[in-house]
Order: structure tokens, then sequence, then C-alpha cells
């Protein structure tokens, strides 16, 4: 075996006297990818961190090139040639696509940056990729998954010896994932060390030569990827046989070929909004699990945040309870008994400074304060109890939510809404980058809460979630509604016709 490019031994790690890393080694090699794999806590992000300069080790070491390395932050590390892409972006919305390219490597011109060139490069980079996006607009403006994409292509640019990919098709459609992977092979063949973060475990059987396993912040295994069936590597991230929760997971979303009865919960009607929205409905009964189903840009959170009041319609028409909605202000709708899950849990959900404690009881204070004077007995227990339904696993309710794992800052947005006691819940990619055990207990979740009666609209990039838990599928595309299939219709065969015709349809108009 050659000597690695990069090596970590015995490293350890704690916070406020948790564990979250444990002795733990691994070698990374030139061209070989490396697969990191564990349920949300198991210590993968916190790994990261430590080799590159995001925490300082507690014990242990770091080589690269066969020279012990000590980050103090992640610039260090990119300098040496260490680029990291991280599931949530961590790039500037604000400034245009060509700027955050070249952010923190400016090129400049008699002392001022370089526009043109910076415009000229990152198109032409980008366009390497397969990536379709005008540089000159402000990131923000467009999808996750394209500021995903922009985000990668642009660590990759750095002419890294190691990049580290955490997470990095959480936002991405499949021809995205593809182009990913694509690119994965391509670093591979110039010898570059990559670790492969990634819950996915397709993609981690197709990409991946070697995989480590994490579980509970100490090394389970670590072997090549052909020794391993899928069901063990199930079990060993769960230390547990997979088989029982798989079947749980089956048992509870199998309830949703119910017939569904009842006057509408949230009857969203006609919903129109210039070159965002183009007349799309979206009925839920009492106990129904409405999904939303298309391709990146279809218009699927644009639907959810217009229903919640996050997105100014032009036209259209929406009702609770037959009771008509007329503020379009998230306020308000909360108050008539609508609560939501916003897909971007970082920029649109978690409040990171705060406790777990202030986090999910937030949304509840209005009901808990009597005469101006919050009740802390009654936020306690509320927040105790969410905690213990959710398995939120922390050292205490007062521990700072952006210490967590990306499926418990997931589980105590859920606790949030939950502590409402909403009559309609909608759900934007609730299991978007949390693992196979976390993922299967929000579907449970889903589903318990659809049978004690609550209306949910559920949005998933991921077809088979969608299918497997709804009732009915409203389907989109380039945010106009193209049907809706309920029962025995739903199928990911259905749902990807209606799309392509409507794809096939465009084509023929515009000939």
């Amino acid at each position: 075996m050659s000597t690695p490019v990069l090596a970590v031994t015995s490293a350890s790690k704690r916070f406020a006297g948790v564990r979250a890393l444990e002795d733990v080694s691994i070698e990374l090699h030139a061209g070989s990818v490396h697969a990191l794999v564990g349920e949300n806590g198991a210590g993968k992000s916190t790994l990261i961190k430590l080799i590159t300069g995001v925490y300082q080790l507690d014990s242990g070491s770091v080589q690269l090139r066969g020279e012990n390395v000590a980050f103090d932050s992640p610039r260090s590390a990119q300098h040496a040639g260490i680029a990291t892409i991280y599931q949530e972006v961590h790039l500037a919305p604000q400034l245009s696509v060509a700027r955050n390219f070249f952010l923190g490597r400016e090129p400049t011109r008699f002392g001022s940056l370089d526009l043109k060139r910076m415009n000229l490069e990152s198109g032409e980079a980008l366009k390497r990729y397969g990536i379709v996006a005008d540089v000159k607009r402000p990131l923000g403006e467009l999808g996750l998954g394209i500021q995903q994409m922009v985000a990668i292509a642009r660590a990759v640019e750095t002419d890294a010896s190691v990049v580290i990919m955490d997470e990095p098709t959480s936002s991405l459609e499949p021809r995205e994932v593809d182009l990913l992977l694509d690119l994965v092979a391509q670093l591979k063949a110039k010898g570059v060390a990559i670790v492969y973060v990634s819950h996915k475990l397709d993609e981690v059987f197709r990409a991946c030569d070697t995989i480590t396993v994490l579980r509970d912040g100490k090394l389970v295994s670590t072997g090549p990827t052909k020794e391993l069936t899928r069901r063990q590597l199930i079990s060993r991230m769960l230390g547990r046989d997979a088989a029982e929760l798989e079947k749980d997971g089956r048992t509870k979303l199998a309830g949703h070929t119910k017939t569904i009865e009842g006057d509408p919960v949230l009857r969203a009607e006609h919903l129109n909004r210039r070159l965002i929205l183009e007349d799309v409905s979206v009925v839920v009964r009492p106990g129904e699990v409405v999904g939303l189903a298309g391709l990146l840009g279809s218009g699927r959170s644009e639907t959810a945040k217009a229903i919640f009041g996050a997105l100014p319609l032009d036209s259209g028409d929406i009702e609770v309870d037959g009771k008509a909605l007329t503020h379009q202000t998230p306020a308000s709708r909360i108050r008539q008994g609508l609560a939501m899950l916003p897909e971007d849990r970082k920029a649109e959900g978690i409040i990171p400074d705060m406790s777990i404690r202030d986090n999910i009881g937030l949304a509840a204070l209005p009901q808990l304060t009597k005469a101006g004077l919050v009740s802390r007995k009654r936020v306690d227990d509320i927040v105790k109890t969410f905690m213990d339904r959710l398995r939120i696993k922390a050292s205490s309710p007062h521990q700072k939510v952006s210490e967590l794992s990306g499926g418990n800052q997931q589980k105590v947005l859920l606790a949030r809404l939950l502590c409402l006691n909403p009559r309609v819940l909608l759900l934007d990619e609730p299991t978007r980058g949390i693992d196979v055990g976390a993922k299967a207990e929000v579907q449970a979740l889903v589903a318990e809460l659809a049978e004690k009666g609550m209306a949910v609209v559920l949005i998933s990039s991921e077809l088979e979630e969608v299918v497997e838990g709804s009732d009915a599928v409203v389907v989109l595309r380039d945010g106009a509604q193209l049907g809706r299939l309920v029962g025995e219709d739903i199928s990911e065969d259905k749902i990807m016709d209606l799309i392509a015709d409507a794809a096939s349809e465009q084509i023929e108009a515009e000939a």
C-alpha cells in the first residue's frame, strides 16, 4: 500500500464533556475515493472539521504527505491543498456566481477586481462541469442545487490534493448527481484523494473504493467497498439488524393507500405568481399526505411557501377548515393552523447560537405566556417531551443547536413545529441530508401524524419517498401543475411520464 496522502491517527474530541469522537484513525490515498458513513451524530462532521482546522484535536494527530499538521482555520487547510465541500452551501448569496467562484482567490487588474476575467473563466469552468447558470446573477437567486454545484466546481478548481465532500448531492437532481459522480471519477484519475460523505448508499457503492463506518463517535470498521453488502453496511451503521427498522418503516408507509374521506383541511386553488407559479392547486383532507413531485425548479418549494404566506401571490384562494386566508404572511398562517419545515434548515430554520430548548420553545411562547410572563416549567416540560419523542441526541436541552448533527437539527425543527399543534404541516425535504436510521424515524413520524388526522404536504427530491409516503401526488414542472395522481396510480414511472410528456409538448410547441 502506498504512503497515504493524509492520515488521521487516534483522533479524539469532546464538547461540554460529551464524546464526539474517540480514538478514530483513517488513511486517504491518492487516486482513491474513501466513503465516510454513519448515522447522524456518528462523528463524521466532527472528523472533517478536525482535519480542516474548524476544531482542534483533544488528542491524536493529522499528517499531510507524511508531515504532522495542525491547521488553525479552514483557510490554512485550503492553502495546504485540502478542499472541503459542505452539505450546506458556505458562500456569499448576495455576490454574483462569478464572485463566489473566485471567493478568496480573486484576480485583480491595476489594483481592482478583474470582473471581466472572473465572469469569463467562471463561465467556462461551470460549462466544463455541465452547469448552466448566469455567472453575473447573485448566487442566492439560484436554486440550492445550482448553488451546491457552484460550490463543488469552486472547490475542485483550487487544484487540491485532498477533496472532502460532505453530503455533496443532498440538493441535487439525478442528472446533477451523475455529473458530480463523473467529476469524482475525473478527480480520482488525476490522483486526488477524496473523502465522500453521503447517506445515499447507492452513491457510496457506485463511487467509493473504501468505506469507513463510524458510530457514536467510534470507528466501527474500514474496508474495501466490494467486500460489503448493503445490509451489512446498514447493520454496522445502526449497531443492530436493519431488517426490523426497514419493516417498521414499510408497515407505517403502507397505510397511505387508504381512502381519505372528509372535508378538506387545506384547500389551495389556482395559485399564480408571475414567472413562478401557474394555476397550481393543492387540496389536503384530514389524515392525508399529499406529495409535491417534480424536478429541481419545478415549483415545489414555491408552492409550499405560497401556501405558508412566505411567497406573495398574484391570485389564488387558500382556505383552512373552510375559512379563507387573506393575510399573506407566515405569522398569520401560523395563527390559522399552518406550520412549515423549510428546505434550507441552516438559512431559514435553526437559530444556531441559541440552545435546543430555546429553538424548540420559540414557536410556542405565545401559548406559554400569561400576563407577559413565560412559564419556564411548561417550556421545560414541552422540550423534554419532544426531545424524548423524536430521540434528539444531545448533552442537554441547553446545548447549542449548532453543535448538533444535521439530523438532530432537523428533529429540533420538527419539534418546534409540533409544539404548535398545527392543522396543516408543510414539509420541504424533511429527510434531506440525514442518515438511514433518522430518515426511517422521520418517515414513521409523518405517517403517525397523518394517522392522527393531521393534513400533511410532503416535498422530497427522492421520488421513492414521495411515492411510498403519499396518498396523493401533485406533479409540477416549471411552476405549472401537470396532474394529480391518487391511489394505485402513484408510481415513479407515472410521475416521470407526466414530466417527460410535458417536456415533449414544450419542444414541439417551440419548434
